[in-house]
């Protein structure tokens, strides 16, 4: 705007002093506009915007700065420039503590990869030269959950091919919801910690802090079928779809200059970081999916009322959760616009069951 105006007086036969017409000798079109910016970014509704949570989940940040305040709005305002409004000046992070300078530079450079994956290959080569040889090496909490994830994948591909003998199926089956479980389960430990005390007061405390995370979700999800003697290989999709979008974002990262991931694994790794939205929506379809099949399931033999109705609970949480509520309410409308016109012409008997069911879910 300021190039524009400084253009225009130029033009019009006044010569504009354009070297000394900068940001510091200007306060009221620079610095009140920014003010104001952070200020509506700071405003912003991020807990419903379905947006934040995923990018917040993508985030990799070491545990000790995740739950710093500071370190939380720095994002807040990256994912507001991001997606909002690119004009937003958003400064560089820096981590006041009283660490030593070695701790320091790996958390800011831990930050940094918080970034998305610049296009250009000088970048990325300059990145991966930033890095040691011997980080992918170290045993951290996303090191781990990347050789958990790699595994589950793995082995869920391994349930879901049809050509395996069955009871290797059966037992890949039931290890990859394990491993997802488990998986979730030390990354809820690693972010929020354990209960300050084993009473029912503090337990019910960190329930509530952890009860909308994705985590935690998919924690009850496994465990939901790993006790069922009922399988459904269709449940295994939103675990594949979560191991796949860790393992691709791990490896890109940490890989990236490997020869043995250029050739065979990059075009997977890139096009898994660019449609994660796409696999959310198709774990939210395969979720929902697989509720109605629990209630076909309850006319054979192998029903299971309790696992069905815990799994619908599992659902309505999906569906008010702000990190999984976009993606749900987006399949749910969809199945609304198709299914209400039938029902009321063809059976409008329903309408009375259907409203009772929805008072309770929207409760």
């Amino acid at each position: 705007m300021l190039f524009q105006e400084s253009t225009n007086k130029a033009s019009s036969g006044w010569a504009a002093p354009t070297r000394n017409y900068n940001h510091n000798h200007d306060p009221i079109m620079s610095e009140d506009p920014q003010k104001l910016k952070k200020i509506a970014a700071s405003a912003y509704d991020y807990d419903n915007d379905p947006r934040w949570a995923d990018y917040w989940s993508n985030v990799l940040i070491p545990p000790h700065l995740a739950s710093r305040s500071d370190v939380i709005t720095h994002f807040k305002h990256k994912f507001y420039q991001r997606f909002i409004d690119p004009d937003l000046v958003v400064e560089s992070m820096t981590t006041n503590s009283t660490s030593s300078p070695a701790a320091r530079s790996s958390a800011s450079s831990s930050a940094t990869e918080r970034r998305p994956p610049a296009s250009s290959g000088s970048t990325t080569r300059a990145a991966g030269a930033s890095t040691p040889s011997s980080t992918p090496l170290r045993w951290d909490r996303q090191t781990i959950q990347f050789s958990v994830n790699a595994w589950v994948l793995v082995v869920a591909v391994l349930a879901m091919f049809p050509l395996i003998p069955k009871s290797l199926s059966n037992r890949a089956y039931r290890l990859s919801f394990m491993g997802t479980a488990c998986s979730s389960l030390y990354s809820l430990y690693s972010l929020y910690g354990k209960p300050r005390a084993w009473n029912l007061q503090e337990v019910q405390i960190w329930l509530q802090s952890v009860i909308a995370t994705k985590d935690f979700i998919y924690f009850i999800y496994c465990l939901t079928f790993v006790t069922s003697n009922l399988r459904l290989t269709f449940a295994l999709l939103p675990i594949v779809c979560r191991s796949l979008e860790h393992t691709a974002k791990f490896t890109r990262r940490n890989f990236g200059r490997s020869a043995l991931y250029r050739k065979y694994l990059e075009e997977l790794c890139v096009w898994v970081e660019s449609n994660t939205t796409t696999l959310s929506i198709l774990s939210s379809q395969s979720e929902i999916g697989v509720g109605f099949l629990l209630i076909i399931s309850l006319l054979s033999w192998q029903r299971n009322i309790i696992q069905t109705f815990m799994y619908w609970q599992l659902l309505k949480l999906m569906y008010h959760a702000p990190v999984t509520a976009g993606y749900h309410q987006s399949v749910w409308s969809k199945i609304g616009r198709v299914a209400n016109p039938v029902i009321n012409q063809y059976a409008p008997f329903l309408n009375s069951p259907i409203s009772a069911i929805q008072r309770w879910w929207f409760r």
